[in-house]
């Protein structure tokens, strides 16, 4: 599902990888349907690679992507300009243990950003087959 999408430090939004370059990668912005070059000096993170702190151990934000789908039936978010006091208790229902040290207001409005744009572009796509059910399937 996060396979291929990006988070650009310094540019808003999440960009899907086109190709790889010389320098860099071709990306496509999600917001705005933009392509560029995100150079290889620029700090780029794959939101398969993000994980969310919690008290016990990091959270991958797949899990996190689908626990928000779950709470809402499948439908988006509360919105980001919500009251800071409102997005934590929210996060809390999500993520009872997420690190309340170290995981910001700022972090909790990026996350749910992120799920919602995810969401408008139909990528959430959640994988209920695991893998000992495909092995039983093949024998």
């Amino acid at each position: 599902m996060l396979k291929g999408i990006l988070a650009i430090s310094g540019e808003p939004g999440l960009f899907k990888v086109l190709s790889e370059g010389k320098n860099g990668v071709i990306v496509e912005s999600l917001l705005t349907g933009k392509k560029q070059t995100a150079f290889a000096s620029a700090k780029m993170s794959t939101l398969e690679d993000i994980a969310i702190y919690t008290t016990n151990e990091d959270f991958p934000l797949k899990q996190v992507f689908k626990k928000i789908y779950d709470l809402e039936n499948g439908g988006t978010s509360i919105p980001t300009n919500a009251k800071p006091e409102e997005l934590k208790r929210y996060f809390e229902k999500i993520l009872p243990d997420f690190d309340k040290e170290r995981v910001y207001v700022s972090d909790i409005k990026k996350v749910l950003a992120w799920y919602n744009l995810l969401h408008s572009k139909g990528l959430l796509v959640f994988d209920e087959v695991d893998e000992t059910s495909e092995d039983k399937d093949k024998g």
